[in-house]
């Protein structure tokens, strides 16, 4: 079958695919994007609740976790936030800050997947949906000039001097994902860390989750900890564990069978607090006053199932100092994650040891690119995901 030729083939169309294309498009060279979903960006669609958190302006290369921690900084450093939200002000997108840097479309993520799709339009990148990769190959011995990449796929065949592999990892497959990208890592001699799901719920079984009962849709700041790792935000109790921002930050660092704490009360002492309350309503219920202190029906059922509620006037300074310690360190017993189908991200994946970290370029196959999810650099919730998207598809761009 006769091949069309190219410059640049990037797989996916997805963040980090489609700022590599047009980063390239823009430079020249002639790209082709290859997305086997029906449209591009499915992902960034649903994020942020429909209103994409498509940056953080906090962004440091201590928000992200890989085996190689230093990776990141240089593609980073060079692709900043400030870039990203340049171009969205250019595009006219109205944007505000929730919290702690995280930036959202005022109205929805579709602006932008249209913006993203407009800069490829402008830089004459060709973009193919519904178009599936049934092969690549190299063409082993070719010459300087000619294409170094054969790909095959429902569309055709395609050659190109440079393949981006831009195919995100195994979270929600109902959005299309899938472990093709790491199949091609793998065909190409690289190497890959252990993937596991990442920024995602946790779930209880046994009697954890007869004391969470009842619970669902009750929400409580804490900070959550996981050896010495802790993050202050919401907790959400559920039907099959727990969630919400905390919890999703911590999973990152936990894993089954290790210990999770929580602060109830974070940002307060707890035996101070409670010294105080004893000190002020002697006659009061120890559930009544912590009803004051947490949600009315989570202090009902720690009072139902691990104290004993009585007057504050009755709690001696050991059985209260007893309390405020299970408050400050309240064990969290978890099974397990509610796995790849609600996962935000993949941790693991390509390992980045034979990556350049400036151009994101195989240190063993010339030409060809990892970006964005697919390469072992996970990002905490909170746009940051985003953030190394646009910055490892940009120096990729700029290379390939």
């Amino acid at each position: 079958m006769r091949a069309e030729r190219v410059d640049v083939v990037v797989i996916g169309g997805g963040a980090a695919g489609l700022m590599t294309a047009f980063t390239a498009g823009r430079r020249g060279r002639r790209v082709r994007v290859i997305e086997h979903a029906n449209r591009c960006g499915k992902k960034i669609l649903m994020s942020g609740g429909g209103r994409c958190n498509f940056t953080n302006t906090g962004t440091t290369p201590a928000n992200f976790l890989s085996a190689n921690p230093h990776f990141c900084k240089s593609a980073l450093a060079r692709y900043t936030p400030a870039h990203f939200i340049a171009m969205v002000e250019r595009h006219g997108i109205a944007y505000h800050e929730k919290e702690l840097g995280q930036l959202f479309c005022d109205d929805s993520s579709k602006q932008i997947v249209a913006m993203l799709l407009k800069e490829c339009e402008d830089a004459g990148v060709d973009v193919r949906t519904s178009c599936a990769v049934e092969s690549v190959e190299t063409r082993e011995g070719a010459a300087e000039s000619a294409p170094r990449f054969r790909i095959t796929t429902s569309q055709g065949v395609v050659e190109a001097e440079s393949l981006v592999v831009a195919t995100g990892g195994l979270s929600i497959p109902s959005m299309g994902a899938t472990g093709f990208g790491y199949a091609l890592a793998k065909q190409f001699g690289h190497a890959l860390l252990p993937t596991r799901a990442g920024l995602v719920p946790l779930t209880q079984s046994g009697k954890p989750a007869e004391q969470m009962a009842e619970l669902a849709g009750v929400a409580l700041p804490v900070t959550a900890r996981a050896g010495k790792t802790s993050f202050s935000n919401a907790m959400l109790v559920t039907h099959r564990g727990i969630s919400g921002p905390a919890i999703l930050q911590i999973s990152n660092y936990w894993q089954p069978g290790e210990a999770l704490e929580l602060d109830l009360l974070p940002g307060q002492d707890a035996l101070e607090t409670l010294t105080a309350l004893r000190a002020a309503r002697p006659d009061a219920q120890l559930r009544t006053v912590l009803a004051e202190l947490l949600p009315k029906r989570f202090a009902e059922r720690l009072c139902e199932t691990v104290f004993e509620s009585r007057p504050m006037k009755q709690l001696d300074p050991k059985p209260l100092q007893r309390i405020a310690e299970t408050l400050a360190r309240f064990p969290l017993v978890c099974s397990g994650t509610e796995g790849y189908r609600t996962a935000e991200v993949t941790l693991g994946g390509v390992d980045t040891k034979e990556m350049s970290s400036s151009t994101m370029e195989s240190r063993r196959v010339p030409g060809l690119y990892f970006v964005g999810e697919v390469l072992d650099v996970t990002g905490w919730l909170g746009g940051y995901n985003f953030q190394w998207a646009w910055a490892s598809g940009h120096a990729a761009g700029q290379h390939a």
